[in-house]
C-alpha cells in the first residue's frame, strides 16, 4: 500500500476518511496502486460511513498530515532531526507519539501489533509469562495501555514487573526474539523487526502516571522495599496529587474549571490543608466556602473512592499539560517563569 494510505500509521477508518476527502478523481488514482484485499476492505469501510461530523474528517485529515510530515523529516535528517523539529512545531510529548508511532510501523513488529490486541487477551497472556517477559511487552505499548494493563495484575505481579521494568536495559536479541515467536502463535500474524523500546525509570514513571492510585502505591511502595534509591527516582520523574501544590496559580485555576466541585472535595479529603488552601485561593470566596462546606459536611469516604477522584483530577492534568494549557515540572526540570 503506498504511504499516502499506510494502514500501518493509520486505522482503516482513518485510511477511508482520507479517502473520502481526496474527492473521487484523486480516490480513483490512489486505489489504482492497491491490491484487491485493501480495495474491497478500504471500500467496506467507506460503505459504512454516513454522516460524518467536519470535526472528526479534519481530525483525520490533520493526524495523517502530522504523521506524513514525521517520516519526511525522518527521511530528510534521521531521527533525531525529526524530533527537533517536531518538538518546535507539536511540542515534547506530540513528537514523541508521532516518532514513535513512525518507527513502530516502518518496523511491523510483533509489540506494535500488540497495540491492536484486546485487552483482556493480553492480561491473560501477560499474567502467565515470566515478569521479564511482561516487562519487555509492556515497554513496548503507549504508557496510558501499559497503566491499563499493569492496574489490572495481582499487587505482587505489579510490583514484580515494574521493579524489572526499571532496571531493563538493552534487552538481549535472542530474548526479544523468543518473545516475537510467542506472540506470533498468539496473535496469529507474521512479524519481524527488531525491539522498538526499552524500560527504564522513565517508563515506569510514564507508566505509573496513568496507573490506577491503588496501583501506583502497591508499587512505589514494593519498589522501596526493593531498592529505595530507585523507587525515589522513579517518584522524582512522576507528577503525584500531593505536588499540586507546587503548580502555578494560574494551573490551578485552569484545573478547577475541568473537575465539579463534589470530586474535588472527595479527592482533598484527608489531603494537607497546604494543598487544600491552594485550592480555597485561587477561587472566588462563595466557590471557597461552598468548598470548605461540601469537605465539612462530606463524612467518612472508602479510600478508593478518594483514589478515584485524585485519578480524574490527574487525568485532566495530564491532558491539560498535553495541550499545553499549563505547565509542570518534574525531576531536576528548571523552573518556569510565567
Amino acid at each position: 500500500m503506498p504511504e499516502s494510505v499506510n494502514e500501518h500509521n493509520l486505522s482503516l477508518q482513518k485510511v477511508a476518511l482520507i479517502i473520502i476527502a481526496m474527492g473521487t478523481q484523486n480516490a480513483s488514482e490512489v486505489m489504482k496502486n492497491l491490491n484487491e484485499s485493501e480495495v474491497e476492505r478500504i471500500t467496506i469501510a467507506i460503505a459504512q460511513m454516513r454522516d460524518i461530523p467536519a470535526e472528526v474528517l479534519g481530525a483525520a485529515i490533520e493526524e495523517y498530515y502530522q504523521i506524513m510530515m514525521a517520516d519526511q523529516y525522518i527521511v530528510e535528517g534521521g531521527i533525531d532531526y525529526a524530533k527537533a523539529v517536531l518538538e518546535k512545531a507539536w511540542g515534547h510529548k506530540k513528537a514523541e507519539e508521532l516518532i514513535r508511532r513512525v518507527e513502530a510501523a516502518t518496523e511491523v513488529s510483533a509489540f506494535y501489533l500488540l497495540q491492536t490486541v484486546d485487552d483482556k487477551q493480553l492480561l491473560n497472556f501477560i499474567q502467565d509469562e515470566h515478569p521479564q517477559t511482561s516487562a519487555l511487552i509492556l515497554a513496548n505499548l503507549k504508557a496510558p495501555h501499559a497503566a491499563s494493563i499493569l492496574s489490572e495484575l495481582p499487587e505482587e505481579n505489579q510490583s514484580e514487573i515494574a521493579y524489572r521494568l526499571a532496571t531493563m536495559e538493552k534487552t538481549s536479541p535472542e530474548l526479544v526474539a523468543d518473545v516475537e515467536a510467542v506472540l506470533r502463535e498468539q496473535v496469529g500474524s507474521v512479524f519481524g523487526g527488531d525491539l522498538s523500546k526499552t524500560g527504564g525509570v522513565e517508563t515506569v514513571a510514564e507508566i505509573l502516571n496513568s496507573t490506577s492510585r491503588a496501583a501506583e502505591k502497591n508499587i512505589l511502595e514494593s519498589l522501596r522495599d526493593h531498592n529505595e534509591e530507585l523507587a525515589d527516582e522513579i517518584k522524582s520523574l512522576m507528577f503525584l496529587f500531593e505536588d499540586i501544590v507546587g503548580l502555578a496559580d494560574t494551573a490551578i485555576q485552569h484545573i478547577i474549571k475541568e473537575i465539579d466541585s463534589k470530586s474535588l472535595a472527595t479527592a482533598l479529603k484527608a489531603t494537607s490543608e497546604e494543598l487544600k488552601k491552594k485550592f480555597y485561593d485561587n477561587m472566588t470566596e462563595r466557590a471557597s466556602e461552598m468548598l470548605q462546606d461540601e469537605l465539612q459536611y462530606l463524612g467518612p469516604v472508602r479510600v478508593r473512592d478518594v483514589e478515584s477522584a485524585q485519578k480524574q483530577i490527574l487525568d485532566v492534568i495530564h491532558l491539560l499539560e498535553e495541550s499545553g494549557d499549563i505547565v509542570i515540572t518534574r525531576g531536576e526540570e528548571e523552573d518556569i517563569i510565567e
